[in-house]
């Protein structure tokens, strides 16, 4: 069957939803989760409201329709801050040249709303499909994905879930991760007017850069997964010293390491500490992991033959895409959660990830209406009567 979405309350509805400042930090999501109650118990869903931390929510939504799986729709619900540099409010859909523009208009109120939409074209149609259809709307992906961690160790059962990210409506099947270690490299005190009594820790932070740097380009670089390439190491952060005129006796770097599917935070970690030790004992560099920044999670890879995998492009195909997948997203996001949970699953969305996190975010108007046919049919496919 054809799935025909309601453009002018599709862009109505973002229009409401990217209004609700949700900018994580700090992560207000409470006023999208009431939103979205409001839109999905008339349509006769069974609604829980999560609240995981203090005034930090997840939605779960429930529909039983026969006998057959468990379906899951998921997004996020918080965004970047808007930041400076907008042409237009950040908070105010504006639609020109054939895009919606606002904060989160792609990542993730777009996908937000196209599953609502989605939702109400399956809720009118149950005869086309049966089994259970959810929806999951989650907190904090933006920081730590504290909602999708929250959600993932209840266990629920689902068989299959699509998120929603920026992809151009194509069909995702796998991710990378995030590791970010804190490392502290050691030095001594000492004036600043007698550098040689003591031991610059910013001096030797800097002959353990290019260490780093090798091994990203001659270990790293000639690992490669076939949707997503290489993992990475760099350092995204330095700060040493406390005084003007003290040589610093700490300086700590945060590495960012990239994760391919096969690849965990333990792995990588007995990597970077085996690189430390090195250093130590070639190059006197004194160095440990004192801490880690969050991260959204582990990499992930749904294989091609998986039934939803073969749905989503299928219905990618049928909406005109050229090329539907499957491929693989370079950022990290929600999909490792339900999959540790037991789920099987993939990433689609409208709209352009490089465009996500930067002033003027947009999402194609037409690409943004498409999307919202292209979940139905694949829970259409999935949901077989």
């Amino acid at each position: 069957m054809n799935f025909h979405p309601d453009a002018a309350h599709m862009k109505s509805e973002l229009g409401e939803l990217v209004s609700i400042n949700s900018e994580n930090p700090p992560g207000g999501e409470g006023a999208v989760a009431l939103w979205t109650r409001d839109r999905l118990a008339p349509l006769g869903f069974g609604v829980e409201l999560i609240e995981y931390a203090p005034g930090r929510f997840n939605v779960e939504a429930r529909l039983e329709n026969g006998p057959g799986p468990v379906f899951a729709f998921n997004t996020h619900m918080d965004t970047v801050p808007a930041g400076d540099g907008w042409t237009s409010d950040a908070f105010t859909l504006t639609e020109r040249d054939g895009r919606l523009y606002a904060r989160g208009s792609c990542d993730c109120k777009g996908p937000l709303a196209a599953m609502i939409e989605a939702v109400r074209m399956l809720v009118s149609a149950k005869e086309a499909w049966s089994g259970t259809l959810m929806a999951v709307f989650t907190g904090d992906e933006e920081v730590a994905s504290a909602g999708a961690r929250h959600y993932a160790a209840s266990k629920p059962k689902i068989d299959a879930v699509v998120v929603g990210e920026p992809t151009g409506n194509a069909c995702f099947s796998a991710h990378k991760g995030s590791f970010r270690p804190i490392v502290r490299v050691q030095g001594k005190a000492a004036h600043s007017g007698s550098p040689h009594l003591g031991e610059n820790a910013i001096f030797r932070a800097a002959e353990l850069m290019p260490l780093l740097s090798a091994f990203h380009n001659d270990v790293l670089a000639h690992r490669s997964h076939p949707l997503v390439g290489n993992p990475s190491l760099t350092v995204t952060r330095i700060k040493g010293g406390h005084a003007d005129n003290v040589i610093p006796a700490e300086c700590e770097l945060l590495l960012d390491r990239r994760l391919i599917p096969g690849e965990t935070d333990a792995s990588a970690e007995l990597e970077i500490r085996a690189l430390l030790a090195d250093a130590e004992k070639t190059h006197g560099i004194r160095a440990e992991i004192v801490g880690y920044n969050a991260t959204t999670g582990g990499a992930t890879d749904t294989p091609e033959t998986a039934s939803v995998v073969q749905a989503a492009i299928a219905a990618c195909r049928a909406a005109g895409i050229d090329e539907p997948g499957p491929f693989g997203f370079q950022g990290a996001c929600d999909l490792v959660h339900f999959i540790e949970a037991g789920a099987q699953g993939v990433v689609i969305g409208a709209g352009d990830i490089r465009v996500a996190h930067r002033p003027d975010e947009f999402v194609p108007t037409d690409e943004f209406v498409a999307s919202a046919a292209i979940y139905a049919d694949i829970a259409r496919r999935i949901l077989k009567a």
